[in-house]
């Protein structure tokens, strides 16, 4: 099931998605609630998540649920760690007003996971508080240079730690996937899939993932569901692509 709404403003059009999706049950009962924004790098909305967007997601949860709630993330860009882009961007700020822990994806603990069937990673190390928990997606929708698009799915590489992942391939943190990306992104989907996705499709990046034009008008939806898959399929229509022809959103 997914939904698709208008976009008002965060406050207001975050909580009405959620409740959309009927999703207070579920956050009732978790323990931990990790969200998992797309912090590539220090660049503003709308290439990177809106804090915003994960204030807005924090408050519908501790209104419906008692669990713990963290925000994850490990950066790509090389010369930046995850830290200061949690700094730069608000969510230092954000998580010490509400409360909130910040874990640095990219030095979490890890597990070691095995996939004989996967394509490219038949083996994968993967943060064990991610594989642990309720993991929400809360991409920005934008074209992709390389993957075409990256949304909820993609926005899983945060997920991949550099000491295993980067530099064999380009400078950038989780590069080991460039190579053979859709079927790496499939792969990484394979060992951990988002249980939840809120994507931020207010604004939408229409040429590239770091920068140039934004989408004219605004797209102005906000697209949510259980399947990121679906999630995502609903943001390649929103920016004029043909999703059947991105090898990571068929299942």
């Amino acid at each position: 099931m997914h939904r698709i709404i208008d976009f008002i403003c965060f406050s207001e059009s975050v909580p009405a998605l959620l409740s959309a999706l009927d999703i207070q049950e579920t956050f009732q009962r978790q323990f931990r609630i990790v969200i998992k924004p797309n912090l590539i790098n220090d660049a503003p909305p709308p290439i990177t998540t809106p804090v915003q967007c994960c204030q807005a997601i924090i408050e519908f949860i501790r209104a419906n649920s008692e669990a713990e709630i963290v925000i994850a993330e490990g950066c790509g860009q090389p010369g930046l760690d995850t830290d200061t882009v949690f700094e730069r961007l608000g969510y230092t700020e954000l998580a010490r007003r509400l409360d909130v822990r910040l874990v640095d994806l990219n030095t979490a603990e890890l597990v070691g996971l095995q996939n004989p069937a996967c394509r490219v990673f038949h083996h994968m190390y993967l943060p064990k508080i991610a594989m642990d928990n309720f993991l929400i997606s809360v991409p920005v929708l934008k074209a992709h240079s390389l993957a075409t698009i990256t949304g909820a799915l993609k926005n899983m590489l945060g997920l991949a730690p550099p000491q295993y992942y980067g530099g064999r391939h380009g400078t950038w943190k989780k590069s080991v996937f460039h190579a053979r990306l859709q079927e790496g992104i499939s792969d990484l989907l394979s060992y951990r899939s988002p249980d939840l996705s809120i994507m931020d499709a207010s604004v939408g990046m229409a040429e590239f993932h770091l920068g140039g034009a934004t989408c004219d008008p605004p797209l102005g939806k906000l697209v949510g569901g259980y399947d990121p898959w679906e999630v995502d399929r609903e943001g390649a229509r929103l920016l004029g692509l043909d999703w059947t022809k991105i090898g990571h959103l068929h299942k």
